[in-house]
């Protein structure tokens, strides 16, 4: 007879729950220096591990031969609650037995003696769901039980409880499961079964279960049904999922107001067999993965952000694409979109298009998140729009040079006379040589000084991109390191430098009047696989 994976796999002992440490290591302690407490309250959300906890903790306080606080799984005791034959374990559901009689019936049982364990232990599961009289009738017996008898009691909503219940309980809160503990335990179970589990494949089926370990457990049997491989595609297909990809397609079409890419996606996924609703769902998970990416310091962001290095990637480049203030704005307007969807389900793919161009557009919005965003973009402009700063030419040994921007450009191709240029608020005249660094050099991620840049000089930005680029840490020294002396010439003209000059300053990489020197000897770089929206 089969059995789900689940239930096969559920955890023995206190040493085979996952994820769960902080609980099971005080679960052991009392078992081992036998000092169980009369009651006990297990709160969390569902599938990470309560029951199952629960039935460990009934087969400890019964255990003939424990094994460091973990039940022996040999004895008479432990086997017969395995099987279920254990007449003085009894696991009860209240949301099917929510009245007062059965709490009467528990009341008058528990002054009988086990009939063959040591403990007559009651587990009752979501407790929650118990009617007012019932809590009222349990509370006497939960308070002061015979020596022989164990409440252990399971809820997945502990605001729902009564607070005399919950203190005469010893209480624990289970917690939601990390996904790499989820998708260690699904490698597990895959190489036990025989089955082909790719580890992508696993982390993608363990974020799915939102932290519960039956979830994630239920979602790889039904993956592997058929024999099937279970690869990164199969999970997506089977679970009707959109992937990263498109998610970021999505991010950068907006980001553009690229309508007719926006349009494309939309039909893309209509025409797939996923869901208008799950790829919503899994767009405002990405805005928000975006919103935390823009706020978290570099050394957080990989604990916190439950992705790999190629989604992070990706979510790196779409989050350099906005602003706090659009991405906020964007929250309204995809929130109401998904509230609409659940209540208008014949229009998820109109609703879809339409709050997509009201994203790309916040022109096309009145209310106070969409006239924060367009000041926020014209705070942008006007910073790249501020005046030209004058331009000085040095060669090596400090020398200045009068020659003209033409002149300039005739010596980058015609001879190997390293020229540096720098941008600055004093007399072009003087000697430059104070601004020589005197730090070492950080290299510094040129893709959102790029994007800044992008639509007022874009032929600045493609070039720009390519580069090598390093700061000293006071922010007033910039080195941009190109592949060639044409992208040196294209770099060093008065725009160029401008517009350079105000993105760094936005960035917060520099500060007013930094020196910025462009120099040749940059490896050309190839484009990211997806850095430019590819054709559907």
């Amino acid at each position: 007879m089969h059995q789900a994976l689940y239930r096969k796999y559920r955890p023995r002992a206190f040493d085979d729950v996952c994820g769960e440490d902080h609980i099971t290591s005080v679960l052991k302690y009392e078992a081992r220096e036998s000092r169980f407490s009369h009651a006990y309250l297990f709160c969390g959300p569902r599938g990470t591990g309560k029951t199952t906890c629960a039935k460990i903790l009934a087969k400890a306080v019964n255990c003939l031969s424990p094994v460091d606080g973990n039940p022996c799984g040999k004895c008479f005791a432990c086997e017969s609650i395995d099987n279920g034959h254990a007449t003085d374990v009894l696991e009860m559901d209240a949301a099917s037995n929510n009245g007062v009689d059965y709490i009467r019936d528990i009341r008058d049982e528990v002054n009988y003696v086990p009939s063959s364990l040591k403990k007559r232990v009651y587990i009752i599961d979501e407790v929650h769901m118990l009617s007012t009289s019932a809590f009222n009738a349990l509370l006497k017996t939960l308070e002061e039980p015979p020596e022989h008898v164990v409440f252990i009691l399971a809820t997945t909503e502990f605001h729902k409880l009564p607070a005399t219940i919950v203190s005469r309980c010893q209480r624990f809160d289970f917690r939601r499961i990390k996904a790499d503990v989820i998708a260690d335990r699904l490698l597990y179970i895959a190489e036990k079964e025989g089955l082909t589990l790719h580890e992508d494949a696993a982390k993608i089926i363990a974020k799915q279960s939102q932290g519960g370990m039956r979830d994630a457990i239920s979602l790889f049997e039904l993956c592997s049904a058929g024999g099937h491989d279970v690869t990164a595609d199969h999970v997506s297909d089977v679970l009707g999922l959109t992937g990263i990809e498109i998610l970021y397609k999505s991010a950068v079409a907006v980001a553009r107001n690229d309508a007719s890419s926006i349009f494309k996606i939309i039909k893309t996924v209509d025409s797939s067999s996923k869901d208008i609703s799950v790829y919503w769902s899994e767009l405002i998970g990405f805005w928000r993965d975006m919103l935390v990416f823009k706020y978290l310091p570099e050394g957080e962001r990989t604990n916190y952000l439950d992705l790999t290095e190629p989604e992070m990637r990706l979510l790196a480049d779409g989050a350099r694409r906005f602003t706090p203030e659009v991405l906020t704005y964007h929250f309204e307007l995809l929130d109401e979109a998904l509230r609409e969807m659940t209540r208008l389900p014949q229009s998820k793919r109109l609703l879809a298009e339409l709050t997509l161009i009201k994203m790309s557009d916040s022109s096309l919005e009145t209310s106070t998140s969409a006239l924060l965003s367009r000041i926020s973009a014209l705070e942008e402009k006007v910073s790249l729009l501020e005046s030209t700063p004058r331009i000085t030419n040095r060669n090596v040994d400090n020398t200045i040079s009068h020659k003209n921007n033409n002149a300039i450009s005739d010596d980058v191709a015609q001879n190997n006379t390293e020229t540096k240029l720098t941008i600055e608020d004093v007399d072009p005249y003087e000697s430059t040589s104070q601004h020589e660094p005197e730090k070492s050099l950080q290299p510094i991620d040129l893709s959102d000084v790029a994007e800044r840049i992008s639509e007022k000089n874009p032929s600045v930005s493609g070039f720009l991109i390519e580069c090598d680029c390093q700061s000293d840490d006071a922010g007033e020294y910039i080195r941009i390191t190109t592949a060639n002396a044409f992208a040196k010439m294209m770099l060093t003209t008065d725009a160029a430098m401008q517009s350079m000059q105000s993105a760094f300053r936005m960035c917060g990489i520099t500060k007013p009047g930094a020196v910025i020197e462009v120099v040749v000897g940059a490896v050309t770089k190839k484009k990211p696989a997806i850095d430019e929206l590819e054709e559907f």
